[in-house]
């Protein structure tokens, strides 16, 4: 299916012909925004920056998809590259990589989301029912900034400041298919033989409610997947759903390993 063509911001100041990574953001976030700690790695490598179909400057969809964002990060990949995902965007990259594993150099799941795979894990499965109660029915009334409360306030997180790009952000998160209802097939990332890390952050730190309500079940699955599929599982320090951004210096590290072995 043709589709028109996706934003992508580079950020290369290494010496051409560095590796080049291909990064992909979660829900109510975009290319830049999400990886914006990564920066200082554009001075060893090639990082190109997905915005997600109704994220950031790419074009708009009816319903976000992570089986659409697989199908565009498999062309992205063109014939190589690293492959980072954060949250949503892990589940398009382990979709992508299952799908094309010789195009991806190395595979990098930042708290990866699909906690149907991990159900068998009983604190996922407990979290996946609160999830699916908060979340599963689109509310017709509600406005993006009034998501934006409801996706932050009942769990101690403060609430963004609504800006135009971030409420384009929250309106196509509404209608976006559930990540943690996604069924990932393991086998063919388990065969493929690619460096593979799973990333979770700590979760010590943040507020009890988040923590609860999710954090300790984004764990799990983390370290369920990173057994699954023969990933290194890193637990970061003072970090929670988003470990690249509260401790670049620690995940940067990691990927600097990945990227350079």
């Amino acid at each position: 299916m043709n589709r028109e063509p996706l934003h992508v911001t580079v950020w290369d100041e290494a010496t051409p012909g560095a590796p080049r990574a291909v990064l992909v953001h979660g829900t109510l976030s975009w290319g830049t925004e999400c990886f914006a700690g990564q920066r200082p790695l554009a001075d060893m490598f090639r990082l190109e920056l997905v915005d997600r179909r109704g994220f950031g400057d790419s074009p708009d969809i009816d319903r976000s998809d992570y089986t659409v964002d697989a199908e565009d990060v498999r062309q992205l990949l063109g014939h190589g590259a690293h492959l980072v995902g954060h949250s949503y965007g892990a589940v398009a990259a382990m979709l992508a990589a299952s799908d094309r594993p010789q195009a991806v150099q190395s595979l990098t799941l930042i708290e990866p989301s699909p906690l149907r795979t991990a159900a068998g894990h009983p604190v996922v499965a407990a979290a996946l029912e609160r999830i699916r109660a908060a979340f599963g029915g689109a509310d017709a009334e509600s406005s993006p900034a009034d998501f934006l409360r409801r996706a932050t306030e009942p769990y101690g997180l403060p609430v963004p400041q609504p800006t135009p790009r971030l409420l384009r952000a929250a309106r196509s998160a509404m209608r976006e298919r559930p990540a943690w209802d996604a069924q990932i097939p393991l086998g063919p990332l388990a065969k493929a033989g690619m460096p593979k890390v799973v990333i979770n952050g700590s979760w010590e730190e943040a507020h009890p409610d988040y923590r609860d309500f999710t954090g300790a079940a984004l764990a799990a699955c983390g370290e369920y997947l990173a057994d699954a599929i023969g990933a290194r599982h890193v637990r970061v320090q003072g970090a929670d759903h988003t470990p690249h951004q509260d401790r670049p210096d620690a995940v940067n590290a990691v990927l600097t390993r990945m990227w350079q072995s």
